[in-house]
């Protein structure tokens, strides 16, 4: 009830997208989770081309996310928007319909281009609408992502069992209800920057965006969050099935991953995100959230080792604590992702100065995107090389340290001041206080000892912009 309270003390754009982000989700996960098996069992295509079909849609996706958030802060937010669910309306319904190799790349391709185009738009569209309460907005966010998550799979099991053109169809219509939705009741939105900025050349956008103060080492350092949360598509699954073989049972498992993962982000996301603010403040909430993520891996590692350490222990018992480690390091993934998400989104509104905002995520989203390409890569070659040498815990304990590594290093991005906005270099009117330092993740001044510093005097009509920024954030705590 608390969360639809706070769904409803939302403006209705914001709404609107929460609303949206589910149905996408769940149109998307009806679909994608069974569409390598309809590939190679239903069309009888080769793992190669099976390969390729969903490489050019994750590449199309990943690959182009920058593009998408220069065209949304160029033309918009809501023709993006629309834009994307038109052509993932078209890319699903082609999938089901057609089954020639290059007509199923094309759609593959639209489906992720699609992403590319609304991803950026709808993260900046609720930074812009949701103001100060932006952060609250995301955990918002991830509760309603998850569900589409939670959701989507079974409705597509379900779908897929009567026939995989009609899961596509129905996914297809829910994209296309999704579409006209959004063109009757969407407000038209754009960032705050000015048309000058906007329409200057794309790589002279990427360059300053790239150069903004702090932006890029901080997406950098946040790739270990993407790695290791992306885990739970990647290790657990195929661990799963090196417990259980690939039967029903080892699929049944990893429908287990899934729900646990999003039950407990549904359950805790609002808690977590006010105990955070509460106790830890953003910056703090980041790190650590980082090394919740790391830890997560710590049970499977205990498991794996077991063995080492006990080999006579016997399938049975080795099975059930290889299973019990499983469903715990998805809780864990999942709280961990709960801690982060919520400050992670509004640091890089904050590093914007909300200036093309569209753009930073889309730049951002590219980042992470190539390291989870490399971190992805990396993990399955660890897996297989560790279990060929009998060393099956060592890609667990990987992980564990590039959780603890990428936490270390954006505290040291905090201390150094990298994550901090400062008040712009002009001269102060004579009844300016003095200049002041803002965090760009916590909304304080960091002291000497990491306590935040005294509020700024109540705003008056000779404050300026930071301290205006400042008081604010400051008293929604």
């Amino acid at each position: 009830m608390r969360v639809l309270e706070r769904y409803r003390s939302f403006d209705r754009p914001v709404r609107l997208l929460l609303l949206n982000q589910l149905t996408i989700n769940l149109g998307f996960y009806m679909l994608i989770p069974y569409l390598a098996d309809h590939l190679s069992a239903g069309l009888g295509l080769s793992v190669l081309m099976v390969g390729l079909i969903l490489g050019v849609r994750n590449f199309s996706q990943q690959g182009m996310f920058l593009v998408g958030g220069s065209l949304a802060d160029r033309f918009g937010y809501k023709p993006m928007i629309v834009a994307g669910c038109a052509l993932r309306t078209i890319g699903f319904a082609l999938i089901g319909l057609v089954d020639a190799v290059s007509a199923l790349v094309i759609a593959s391709a639209m489906t992720g281009f699609a992403g590319a185009l609304f991803n950026p738009a709808v993260r900046a569209y609720i930074a812009r609408d949701a103001g100060e309460r932006r952060v609250e907005a995301f955990a918002l966010f991830s509760i309603f992502y998850q569900a589409g998550i939670l959701i989507g799979p079974v409705a597509g099991l379900l779908l897929t069992g009567i026939d995989f053109t009609l899961t596509c169809l129905v996914a297809a219509a829910v994209f296309a209800v999704l579409t006209v939705l959004q063109v009757r009741a969407l407000p038209a939105r754009r960032g705050d920057s000015d048309a000058g900025e906007e329409r200057r050349p794309l790589l002279r956008q990427w360059r300053d965006v790239a150069a903004t103060r702090g932006f890029l080492p901080f997406a950098v350092a946040m790739i270990g969050t993407y790695v290791l949360s992306y885990q739970i598509y990647l290790a657990l699954p195929l661990h799963a099935r090196t417990l259980l073989g690939s039967g029903d049972s080892a699929t049944a498992l990893v429908t287990g991953i899934y729900v646990v993962s999003g039950a407990v982000t549904i359950a805790s996301q609002m808690k977590v995100t006010a105990w955070c603010r509460m106790r830890w403040g953003p910056a703090r909430s980041l790190s650590r959230g980082l090394l919740v993520l790391g830890a997560a891996f710590v049970p499977m590692l205990a498991a794996d080792s077991l063995l080492l350490v006990w080999p006579d222990i016997g399938p049975g018992p080795a099975t059930v604590a290889g299973i019990v480690a499983l469903l715990l390091t998805a809780a864990l993934l999942a709280v961990g992702t709960a801690v982060v998400l919520p400050f992670e989104m509004d640091t890089i509104v904050a590093l914007s100065r909300d200036r093309l905002v569209a753009t930073h995520y889309g730049f951002y989203n590219t980042v992470c995107g190539v390291g989870i390409l490399l971190g992805n890569a990396g993990t399955g070659w660890a897996v297989d090389l560790a279990r060929s040498a009998g060393l099956a815990p060592i890609p667990w304990a990987v992980l564990v340290v590039l959780g603890v590594l990428c936490a270390a290093a954006l505290a040291s991005l905090y201390r150094r001041g990298l994550l901090t906005v400062a008040k712009d270099a002009d001269a102060p009117a004579a009844d300016d206080p003095p200049t002041v330092r803002l965090s760009a993740i916590d909304g304080y001044g960091p002291a000497d000892d990491g306590a935040p510093t005294r509020p700024l005097p109540a705003v008056g009509a000779g404050t300026t912009e930071a301290a205006r920024i400042r008081t604010s954030t400051g008293a929604r705590r």
